[in-house]
C-alpha cells in the first residue's frame, strides 16, 4: 500500500439501513424513500465530511419477491436524482449508474455530459452490464457474461468518441466576430461496430473539467480485465482481507499489462457497517437486518449463486471442492460465484458457516459489526494489508449507525491522516487524484 495516498471514500445512496426490519424503526425515514429531499440531506452530510463522492446504484427491474421487506430495487432514476443533488451541493462527486446492456450509448453519453455540466465537473459513471431486467427491453435471453462485457467495451468506446466529438475547445462564444463555435473541431464519429452504429457528433460540448471518471462494479475474470483497461475505480465485492488483497494485486498487474500505471485503478470495496455504542447493540442491528432470511432462503441463495443444492448435508459437514458444479456453467453473477468457489476450495467451510457468509446473506461486502473503535481497527488492518484504496460506505441497521460513521469514525480517519480535512479541489477527478 502507498502509505502517502489517502483513502478514497464514497457514500452509497441506497438506504442500506432499511434492510430486513431496519425500515420499521421509528428513525428509518422510510416515508421519504422516493423523495429527492431525502437524498439531498444525505449528500450534504457526505459533503460536510469531505467525502469524495456519493454513488447511486441502479437496477432496471422490480424484484416483486422482495417487496414485503425492501424496495425491491425500486428507485428514482439515478441520473435525475443526482442532478437534483448537484444544485444543492458544491464539491462532492456524483456517480450515477447506467447499463451498457439496455441503453443506447448516445443517450448515456449525453446524460452523463449533462450531469457534468449541471454539477460543474463532478459527474462520474458507474458502468454496469446488468444482471436482470431483460424482459423490460424486449430481450428473449440475457447474453453471457463474456458477450455483455464485449458489448460494454464497445459501448464505452462509443461514449468516449462522442464526448471527444464536440470538444470544449470548439466553444468560441466570440461576440465580436460573431462566431459561436469552431466547427472544424466538431466531427461525426461514424462508428460501425459489432453492437452499435452511431454517426455523431454529440449534441452537447464536453465540459471544461475534462474526462468523466469511470467506475466499474464487476469482479469476475472478464470484469477485472475490463476494469483494468478502462476504469478509474472498481466497486469491489471483497468480503475479507484475503479476497481484497488478491483482487487489488491482480488489478494492478492487469493495469500494467494494459499500459496503465498500477495506481490507475482504485479498489473500493463496499463496507457494510453496523455501528453502535456497544458490540451487543451492533450485533442486534445486524440480526434484525437479516431476520427476514430464513434458512431455506439461504439454501436458495447458495443454489442460485453456485448451482449447488446442499439442503441434504448436515450443518456441521464441510463443503469441499469435489461437490462444486462445473465452473463454466452459466450463473447469474460470476463475481459472487467466483468468491464462493474460492472460499470452498481454500477453506472448506461447514454448511452452517457457508450459510452465514456475506455472499449468501448480502452482496459479498466487507462487513463490520461493532463499535466505532472496532471499525477503525478493521479499516486500518485492510489499509496496512494493501487490500483496498478506500471504500464505499454502506450504513447498516439504523440511521444511528450512519450518524456514528459521520460524527465519530470519519474524524478519526482524518486524525490518523488517512483522509482529508478539507477539499483541495472542486471536481471529482481532483478528489480521486486523477492526473
Amino acid at each position: 500500500m502507498n502509505e502517502k495516498r489517502q483513502l478514497c471514500i464514497g457514500l452509497a445512496l441506497s438506504s442500506t439501513w432499511l434492510k430486513g426490519n431496519g425500515w420499521r424503526r421509528p428513525d428509518s425515514g422510510i416515508e421519504d424513500l422516493y423523495s429527492s429531499d431525502y437524498y439531498v440531506e444525505l449528500a450534504k452530510l457526505a459533503e460536510k465530511a469531505k467525502l469524495d463522492f456519493v454513488f447511486r446504484p441502479d437496477a432496471m427491474y422490480l424484484n416483486m419477491d422482495a417487496l414485503s421487506h425492501s424496495p425491491g430495487f425500486g428507485s428514482l432514476d439515478p441520473t435525475i436524482l443526482l442532478a437534483s443533488i448537484a444544485r444543492e451541493t458544491k464539491y462532492i462527486g456524483l456517480v450515477t449508474t447506467a447499463s451498457t446492456t439496455f441503453n443506447p450509448p448516445y443517450v448515456v453519453a449525453r446524460q452523463l455530459q449533462s450531469l457534468h455540466w449541471v454539477s460543474n465537473g463532478r459527474a462520474g459513471w458507474n458502468m454496469v452490464t446488468a444482471l436482470d431486467g431483460l424482459d423490460n427491453f424486449g430481450a428473449s435471453q440475457m447474453p453471457s457474461s463474456e458477450e455483455r462485457y464485449a458489448q460494454a467495451r464497445e459501448f464505452c468506446d462509443v461514449v468516449h468518441k462522442l464526448w471527444d466529438s464536440y470538444p470544449n475547445e470548439a466553444l468560441l462564444m466570440d461576440r465580436e466576430s460573431g462566431k459561436m463555435v469552431d466547427q472544424e473541431k466538431i466531427s461525426p464519429i461514424d462508428h460501425a461496430g459489432e453492437y452499435f452504429r452511431v454517426k455523431g457528433p454529440l449534441n452537447l460540448p464536453a465540459h471544461s473539467a475534462g474526462s468523466i471518471p469511470l467506475f466499474q462494479a464487476g469482479a469476475s475474470n472478464t470484469g477485472r480485465d475490463f476494469a483494468a483497461s478502462t476504469a478509474d475505480a472498481i466497486f469491489a465485492a471483497s468480503p475479507d482481507i484475503a479476497s481484497g488483497t488478491e483482487l487489488r494485486s491482480d488489478l494492478r498487474r492487469r493495469a500494467q499489462e494494459h499500459g496503465r500505471h498500477p495506481d490507475a485503478v482504485r479498489v473500493l470495496p463496499g463496507l457494510y457497517f453496523f455501528l453502535a455504542s456497544t458490540r451487543d447493540e451492533a450485533r442486534e442491528l445486524h440480526r434484525e437486518a437479516h431476520a427476514h432470511l430464513s434458512t431455506d432462503r439461504r439454501y436458495q441463495a447458495v443454489q442460485s449463486i453456485l448451482g449447488l443444492d446442499i439442503r441434504h448435508l448436515p450443518m456441521d459437514q464441510r463443503v469441499t471442492a469435489d461437490v462444486l458444479p462445473d465452473a463454466d456453467q452459466p450463473v447469474r453473477s460470476r463475481t459472487h460465484a467466483d468468491l464462493l468457489r474460492r472460499l470452498i476450495v481454500e477453506q472448506q467451510p461447514t454448511v452452517e458457516e457457508l450459510l452465514a457468509r456475506p455472499e449468501v446473506v448480502g452482496s459479498a461486502h466487507w462487513v463490520i459489526v461493532g463499535t466505532v473503535e472496532d471499525a477503525l481497527k478493521d479499516i486500518l488492518a485492510w489499509h496496512e494489508a494493501g487490500a483496498m484504496d478506500g471504500f464505499i460506505a454502506l450504513p447498516g441497521g439504523s440511521r444511528q449507525s450512519m450518524q456514528l460513521f459521520f460524527d465519530e469514525l470519519m474524524p478519526l480517519l482524518v486524525e490518523r491522516g488517512l483522509f482529508r480535512s478539507e477539499y483541495t479541489g472542486s471536481i471529482l477527478s481532483e478528489h480521486l487524484g486523477i492526473q
